[in-house]
């Protein structure tokens, strides 16, 4: 994929109304031609046939224009990772580089490390949100609270047990902010679960070992979510069905997938599709993005990056290096999605499983300004914050 841009429109006059002309329209919920689109002020105004007066229009050519992408799971920018930098330096890092890959809102992903990482992290990004009303919608903790057996490229030495004082801890300080949490339930007492489950935190099943029977249960405790389907999880067997086996069962549990080629093959990500429909959604899970960074180091884990994904010393993935736009094209080229379900896949699908499809995820009056202009083969791919 090529001709990613960047594209920010200026801030001046932006009380201004304005409209878009000539675009076809991406609403998350149908697609609409011939309409022009009015904002004024950063807010949707309008969506309608005749252009209004006084107005500046913005002439698309005929491109599409969507909600801006959304990526609940991102470990670093260009730049810099977040577990290892939690600065709003690298907070920044992250967003602006999400933007030239036509990415409006993240949550930046801080994985299983020390709880004095952990809550300089949450501090971190409460300050940054204070300062900034941006895309940044919060942050993902992924870990520390997962099973050994499935930590994947977490450090075993940051994986325990949780406490009902470090979780308290985290709840406290964290609750604003944390937007998901990727725990393993089967850690967890009944009691810990049910703390986590009244905080307000998304709670998403990942880096787990439990069985079928067990992610049922936890399903049915309230859990709608995964993280990775497919990686870091017990998958399908014909005798011991799984947490994938679960997750394709259960129509009200939210599936984020890494399209990328590496992290499950496209013939498995078109099953999960047609199983889950409009439950499945994309993430990048990049640990970096542009794939200017080569190596990495972070205490013990290293990775490198070989032939377009991230790998440590062993040779295991350590880490996605695609953009939001790469896997949307991705899902188009070869997983089976059509163009507007890829669409959706990265814009409202995921804004429902984070709850925040009311505030961002769909092109309607009320909604912000925050758009995706793209071409028909996607090699156009472009943020529009208006």
């Amino acid at each position: 994929m090529n001709d990613f841009g960047f594209w920010i429109f200026s801030t001046i006059q932006k009380k201004m109304k304005k409209a878009i002309v000539n675009a076809r329209i991406y609403t998350g919920e149908k697609i609409i031609s011939g309409k022009i689109l009015v904002f004024e002020n950063g807010i949707i105004t309008a969506i309608q046939k005749n252009i209004p007066k006084n107005v500046e229009t913005i002439d698309l050519s005929g491109f599409n224009i969507s909600a801006g992408f959304i990526d609940t799971h991102i470990n670093g920018g260009e730049k810099y990772y977040l577990t290892q930098h939690p600065t709003e330096e690298t907070i920044h890092d992250i967003y602006t580089s999400s933007l030239k890959y036509g990415t409006t809102h993240v949550l930046p992903c801080l994985i299983t490390s020390p709880l004095e990482n952990i809550l300089k992290g949450i501090e971190v990004m409460k300050n940054y949100k204070a300062k900034y009303n941006n895309g940044v919608l919060g942050m993902h903790l992924e870990g520390p609270f997962i099973s050994p057996a499935k930590r994947g490229a977490h450090l075993l030495e940051y994986v325990r047990t949780p406490t009902n004082a470090e979780l308290e801890e985290i709840i406290k300080y964290g609750k604003d902010v944390i937007r998901i949490m990727t725990i393993a339930p089967e850690v967890f007492t009944d009691a810990q679960l049910d703390m986590l489950l009244e905080s307000g935190i998304t709670i998403s099943a990942g880096h787990s070992n439990m069985t079928y029977k067990q992610a049922q249960y936890y399903f049915s405790k309230g859990i709608k979510l995964v993280t990775h389907l497919y990686n870091a999880m017990n998958q399908f067997g014909h005798r011991e069905p799984g947490l994938v086996g679960a997750v394709f069962q259960n129509e009200n549990v939210y599936a984020p997938i890494i399209l990328d080629g590496f992290h499950c093959d496209y013939a498995a990500a078109a099953i999960a599709h047609q199983l889950k429909k409009e439950k499945l959604f994309l993430i990048s899970d990049a640990l970096f993005l542009s794939r200017k960074v080569k190596q990495f180091n972070w205490g013990t884990f290293d990775a490198q990056l070989r032939e377009g994904s991230y790998r440590n010393s062993e040779n295991n993935l350590a880490g996605a290096a695609i953009s939001m736009a790469e896997a949307v094209s991705n899902a188009v080229q070869y997983a089976g999605f059509s163009l507007e379900e890829a669409i959706n896949a990265a814009t409202i699908i995921p804004a429902k499983a984070i709850g925040m499809s009311d505030k961002i995820g769909k092109i309607a009056v009320g909604y912000p300004a925050s758009f995706t202009k793209f071409s028909d083969d996607l090699k156009i791919v472009e943020a529009m914050m208006l």
